[in-house]
């Protein structure tokens, strides 16, 4: 019989691990054994890694997964020709392995922020992972959250505490694996530090300082409106336009987190609101430091103002103190205002100024007034001047530009305007050496008025001007008289005659009065109605317009207005009358003859010329008592001559003269110089 074949059953193995299969075959005659994998004879000739060992166990070096399966072990006894076999099922265990894409993870410190830290593992079974972090196992809470398969932590609210290394461990029946990650935070800018400072100007100095954190570690610059100063800076600078005046010197020193600002020799003027600004790579924080400045009252105003007898002025004594609670007093020659006798002074006044309002009487109303300001820090005086105006000086003419009835004149400023501004201008004029000045004033508009224009004047007239300028005193005196002379009247308006039912109306473009022409308006009408037609508008550039759509044999009235800036013209007017409706008229066309026969053409050139004769030979018989045929065949001998001597002539001639005389009495005038030149449309 078959002696028992034995076998040792061994499922797990390591991968990378020397595996034995343990099959003990005991027979006698002893056995041969055979292995196979999955059914396929194992030759350890074939695969350096299988070897058949003495005692028949199969021995697998540098086993795989691909090792894993089903193992015989199979016992023969040649000589009987019997077989036994007995199965082994292997299963190859796989060490952990983990992969990360980064091993150092960036992230930054703000609210609501997460890292994610990841390693995927293999392995088989497959393993379990876990994190630490120090050696302490993190657990999901609400600091940390993981995947299903543990291989994803993610930190919640990332702070830079959370910065260090994590550990992601792996664990299966094979052994364990472990990775570490490293989690960088970065932290925006904060500033943690900032106070308000108050100092006064008797101080020499005040320093400002300002404390931020970040990750980087941030830079710290400082700023007053649109001036920075950066760290190590020392400036001398000028402030904004309202404290032009005053200058100060400002440093700026950094150390680690710490900045400051100091100011030196502070004035009022370096009070108010400093920024200051910590920046890095991931951001920047920004926070006010307001600097407060005690000083005494500073006086401003304007120190001296101008007026006149009769006319009130006010004396502004505008202060600046800190504390704004200020005494204000006015003074002159050492007394209190108002005094006992001065009822033409009044004052007015506010937290931040005083008005001295004085209404001139005489001339001791005049000179200086002092201002007086005081607060816990001291006082501060200045004197004000009142001084007499006076009126303006004359101004200059310049070029003069005539037109038929204005002039345009051109104005220089009075050199002196007296120390108050000039309201107005009056300009006069009149003909050359004759008769009263005609006169116009001109109020002064904003800023300046550079010329002036004069009109209702004559055409091709001599003209004497003055102008002069007027201030609240009074009138000055006039400019030297300079003369000029208008143009001529251009010829005015021309029409052509009516054809059919349109009518053609000229213009020639008169004075512009000083001010480019805009355009012209027409109106016209039928002259027994009240109705006019539209208003047309036409360019400044037109010189004629035509109207149309005219009624037949009407009179119409025609109305031309020019308009610019200063306002419309006098309108030109124009009365014409349209044709009558003609009548139709057959049309006879040059075909229409040409078609005739040449002796009908004939016949009738024939009969128009003896028609001709009859009338001729008529006209000859009444005032010649003969005929044409008669006198063409013969005439009279001497001797009837002789017997007609002694009678007077019956036909009657008449001059040239006399003809004409009694054809212009009958006809119609001759065009004079007040008829409109026109031309046929």
């Amino acid at each position: 019989s078959f002696p028992n074949l034995t076998y040792f059953y061994l499922p797990l193995s390591t991968r990378g691990d020397t595996a034995i299969l343990v099959c003990d075959v005991i027979s006698t005659p002893p056995p041969t054994v055979f292995w196979k994998h999955k059914g396929s004879r194992i030759q350890p000739e074939k695969d350096v890694r299988f070897k058949v060992l003495a005692n028949n166990h199969l021995q697998i070096r540098g086993i795989k997964k691909t090792d894993e399966g089903s193992y015989t072990c199979e016992g023969r006894l040649m000589a009987r020709g019997e077989i036994d076999m007995r199965f082994i099922q292997v299963m190859v265990n796989v060490l952990p392995t983990i992969r990360v894409w980064q091993t150092e993870v960036n992230s930054t410190a703000d609210v609501g922020q997460t890292a994610t830290l990841t390693c995927a593992v293999d392995g088989y079974p497959e393993p379990t992972v876990t994190w630490t972090r120090n050696g302490v196992v993190l657990d999901a809470e609400d600091k940390y959250s993981f995947n299903e398969d543990g291989s994803e932590m993610t930190i919640m609210e990332v702070a830079k505490l959370d910065e260090g290394e994590y550990t992601c461990i792996a664990r299966n029946k094979a052994g364990e694996s472990d990775q570490e990650l490293s989690l960088r935070v970065f932290v925006k800018p904060r500033i943690t530090y900032i106070v308000n400072q108050t100092t006064s100007e008797m101080e020499d100095q005040v320093t400002l300082t300002c404390e931020a954190l970040g990750d980087p570690t941030p830079s710290i610059n400082w700023s007053y409106g649109v001036q920075v100063f950066n760290e190590g800076e020392q400036a001398s600078w000028t402030r904004p336009e309202q404290h032009k005046s005053t200058d100060g010197t400002v440093v700026v020193r950094s150390d680690a987190r710490v900045s400051s600002l100091t100011v030196k020799n502070v004035k009022y003027t370096d009070a108010g609101q400093y920024l200051c600004t910590a920046r890095n790579s991931i951001g920047e924080d920004a926070q006010p430091a307001h600097l407060e400045v005690l000083y005494a009252p500073k006086i401003q105003g304007v120190l001296a103002m101008y007026t006149w007898e009769g006319n009130a002025v006010n004396l502004s004594c505008e202060v600046q103190a800190n504390p704004s609670e200020v005494t204000l007093v006015w003074l002159r020659d050492g007394q209190q205002l108002p005094g006992a006798n001065t009822s033409n002074i009044k004052i007015f006044q506010n937290l931040a100024a005083s008005f001295l309002e004085v209404t001139p009487t005489s001339e001791n109303d005049y000179g200086s007034y002092n201002c007086s300001a005081s607060n816990d820090l001291g006082t501060e005086s200045k004197e004000f001047l009142l001084i007499q105006a006076d009126v303006p000086s004359a101004p200059t003419l310049g070029l003069m530009e005539p037109f038929s009835s204005t002039a345009r004149i051109q104005l220089m400023e009075p050199e002196a305007t007296g120390g108050v501004p000039v309201l107005r201008y009056k300009a006069e004029w009149r003909p050359q050496g004759q008769g009263t000045w005609a006169q116009q004033t001109y109020e002064l508009p904003e800023g300046s008025l550079s010329e002036v224009t004069i009109d209702n004047l004559k055409p091709e007239t001599s003209y004497e001007v003055k102008v002069s300028a007027v201030n609240g005193k009074g009138e000055g005196e006039s400019s030297p008289t300079a003369l000029f002379k208008t143009k001529p009247v251009r010829k005015s308006v021309a029409a052509s005659p009516p054809t059919r039912n349109s009518f053609r109306v000229k213009w020639i473009k008169q004075d512009d009065g000083g001010s480019p022409i805009l355009h012209y308006l027409i109106r016209f009408r039928p002259k027994q109605t009240s109705d006019w037609n539209p208003e047309m508008q036409l360019p400044s550039a037109s010189e004629h317009v035509l109207l149309t759509g005219l009624r037949w044999d009407t009179e119409y009235e025609v109305l031309v207005v020019a308009e610019n800036q200063k306002g419309k013209s006098q309108p030109g007017s124009f009365f014409f009358r349209t044709a009558a409706e003609p009548s139709a008229i057959p049309d006879v066309s040059d075909d229409s003859l040409m078609n005739l026969p040449m002796g009908v053409i004939a016949g009738i050139l024939v009969g128009v010329f003896v028609l001709l004769l009859l009338a001729v030979d008529i006209t000859c018989f009444f005032v010649n008592k003969c005929g044409l045929i008669m006198c063409l065949c013969g005439k009279p001998g001497h001797r009837n001559q002789g017997k007609d001597e002694s009678k007077e002539p019956i036909v009657e001639v008449r001059t040239e003269d006399e003809c004409t005389a009694n054809h212009n009495a009958g006809g119609p005038t001759e065009p004079n110089e007040t008829t409109p030149l026109t031309e046929p449309e």
